[in-house]
């Protein structure tokens, strides 16, 4: 199948405003994105990368959540410290549905576990696991975008080596490192939106 229209070509044209903070692993970053396909401000799309599997004894290291404002789609990227309960529902307020990919089991158990975080009644959280599911598509989001033709960047990096890129920026402050994970997650993120579209999901 030919790859989605919808996806990034490169992340070279995508304008970045960075507050950084070298005391602690933290930062802050907005990424406006090209518009794609259709977009509602009401809808959000998350995901969020870890040290490990278990929401008990691993941490968040980083928070992306893509939304739309006047200028087209937007992501904001919450990383180590400003990890917190009310930064990440100030990036949600305001949206209807929430968008994740085995967001029940890993994305929202996370940040309920470790944020204490209960998304509010009137947010409605479509899994997109699920849908495909429903549709015969098993495993992985990376494998699901390979059957679906959904282009990705950063073919090289898994989700093992994602912890790996976040010790090396916080133990040793690699910015290469960091600015890898970022852009794995900023992946990730958009990603989701173009799944949905391919979908056909609301």
């Amino acid at each position: 199948m030919p790859t989605s229209g919808n996806s990034i070509s490169s992340w070279s044209d995508v304008a970045i405003r960075t507050s950084q903070m070298r005391e602690s692993p933290t930062r802050r970053t907005w990424y406006p994105c090209a518009r794609a396909g259709r977009s509602n401000a009401m809808d959000a799309y998350l995901d969020i990368e870890t040290t490990g599997l278990s929401p008990w004894n691993s941490d968040v290291t980083v928070v992306g959540v893509c939304r739309q404002d006047e200028d087209g789609l937007r992501m904001v990227q919450l990383v180590g410290s400003e990890i917190t309960r009310e930064a990440v529902e100030r990036l949600l307020e305001g949206a209807e549905t929430l968008y994740t990919y085995n967001g029940k089991r890993f994305d929202i158990a996370f940040l309920t576990c470790r944020l204490d975080i209960e998304l509010p009644p009137a947010l409605r959280h479509r899994d997109l696991m699920y849908d495909c599911w429903d549709r015969g598509l098993y495993g992985g989001l990376k494998v699901v975008e390979q059957r679906l033709g959904i282009n990705r960047i950063l073919r090289d990096v898994s989700g093992i080596q994602a912890v790996q890129l976040w010790w090396r920026y916080a133990r040793w402050g690699d910015e290469a490192a960091l600015a890898k994970l970022l852009a794995y997650n900023r992946e990730d993120v958009m990603n989701l939106k173009v799944l949905r579209e391919r979908l056909g999901v609301d």
